[in-house]
């Protein structure tokens, strides 16, 4: 029987050949669409211009419509009607990762601020409301949600192993892979803006949506004492940094 540390040190190895080949696939997506104005696997000094156009709409209420209050309606029954039911680790799964959400894009924020140009920038023709420099109000309503969504996909028995991976893992890195994917689409329409040639599909995926969907999936399974501490501090963060920062005029 093999101790518990070797099998961790497996299970670890396992992880990172599976980021590893998500991060080939990724690669050789790019050299198969090398040239395809309909997808953008990494940044661009080119979209310099454009950014400059979101960077100053950040809440501007010049493109505001009534699919604000829809859309919110929407996200709120959603939650509404997952409270009824109880299905409390859903809602901590969908707030772990929305909280999360914040802290990067309050970040992401911050790097527009002090270099001149956010990771990513949501351009002003492409939404109602401009959030913080690189969240829509659209987008951020949908991440509102996504934890709480891909939350019902996670198998029942949380010690399940997939590959000899802790299924949570597994679930984590493959709708990571899906939403970076996803994002070089995104990256190719004028909606959504990368200008760092450094910046796109792969840093995207692996220093971004993997913590995303690990807190959510990791946090669904945690004793409450843990959600609530989880939650208390994300949540914290997140309104310290945006009542300060907002009114200085920072982000």
């Amino acid at each position: 029987m093999q101790p518990k540390s070797y099998s961790r040190v497996q299970e670890v190895v396992r992880i990172i050949g599976l980021i590893a080949l998500v991060c080939l696939i990724i690669f050789l997506l790019s050299i198969l669409g090398n040239g395809n104005p309909n997808f953008q696997f990494w940044g661009t000094a080119t979209n310099e211009i454009a950014a400059n156009a979101g960077n100053s709409s950040v809440r501007s209420r010049a493109n505001f419509d009534w699919t604000f209050i829809a859309l919110f309606a929407v996200i709120i029954y959603v939650y509404a009607s997952e409270i009824k039911q109880k299905n409390y680790k859903g809602l901590v799964a969908g707030l772990s990762l929305y909280g999360v959400h914040w802290l990067y894009e309050i970040a992401n924020a911050l790097i527009q601020s002090g270099t001149g140009y956010a990771l990513w920038t949501v351009s002003p023709e492409s939404t109602s409301f401009i959030l913080l420099v690189g969240v829509s109000w659209e987008l951020s309503m949908m991440f509102s949600i996504a934890g709480l969504i891909m939350a019902k996909l996670l198998p029942a028995n949380p010690s399940l192993k997939i590959l000899g991976i802790h299924n949570r893992w597994v679930f984590a890195i493959i709708n990571a892979a899906f939403f970076a994917i996803f994002e070089i689409f995104l990256a190719g329409t004028p909606a959504f803006i990368w200008t760092y040639s450094w910046w796109g599909a792969i840093p995207v995926f692996i220093t971004t949506y993997i913590p995303f969907f690990l807190a959510a999936f990791l946090l669904h399974d945690a004793r409450p004492r843990t959600q609530i501490k989880f939650l208390s501090m994300v949540w914290g963060c997140v309104l310290l940094l945006l009542v300060v920062f907002i009114p200085l005029g920072i982000i």
